[in-house]
């Protein structure tokens, strides 16, 4: 019964309004908003929106999370000096929030602190507000990287700071 749910979900979820939910104008102020946050600690954040998951995806089992960490992969999220990659994913079609943190954060930072961040920005997008729950979540992530991963001195950057529409 989940699996037909998510199946009608993502046959028929709404996905057509990708580019009316995150416009250009949109994605220049994430971009922007990652890219100032950076400077602030060595952590690395990669904004991934992907409206609806393939059909046969569905029916074999294929949920948020696991694309997720297949996402986290494609980006080479992980390719950072200091194992400092973070990816913010986000399922339009299911309603899913997922953060995906490399090792070298995910032993500092407490599943729970990001799973705050993904429920504000759930409850930004249910009201429609996707500009403001972006932004917020990017804020909130980089508040948690600043303070468990400072920068010293200059920071790389070492990942793109354009948010990704799948």
């Amino acid at each position: 019964m989940a699996r037909m749910r998510r199946l009608w979900a993502n046959l028929f979820g709404g996905w057509f309004r990708l580019s009316r939910c995150f416009p250009a104008a949109l994605l220049d102020d994430m971009t922007a908003a990652i890219a100032a946050g950076e400077r602030r600690h060595l952590g690395e954040i990669r904004f991934a929106v992907e409206s609806r998951l393939a059909p046969l995806a569905v029916l074999d089992g294929l949920d948020a999370t696991a694309r997720a960490r297949q996402v986290f992969a494609r980006l080479r999220v992980w390719d950072t000096e200091h194992n400092s990659g973070v990816l913010l994913y986000v399922l339009m079609a299911e309603h899913r929030i997922e953060i995906v943190a490399d090792r070298g954060i995910a032993a500092k930072v407490a599943a729970d602190e990001w799973g705050a961040i993904c429920t504000r920005m759930r409850e930004c997008y249910a009201r429609g507000a996707w500009r403001d729950g972006s932004l917020e979540g990017i804020a909130a992530a980089h508040a948690l990287l600043e303070r468990h991963f400072p920068a010293s001195g200059s920071s790389p950057d070492e990942l793109p700071d354009r948010p990704v529409l799948l």
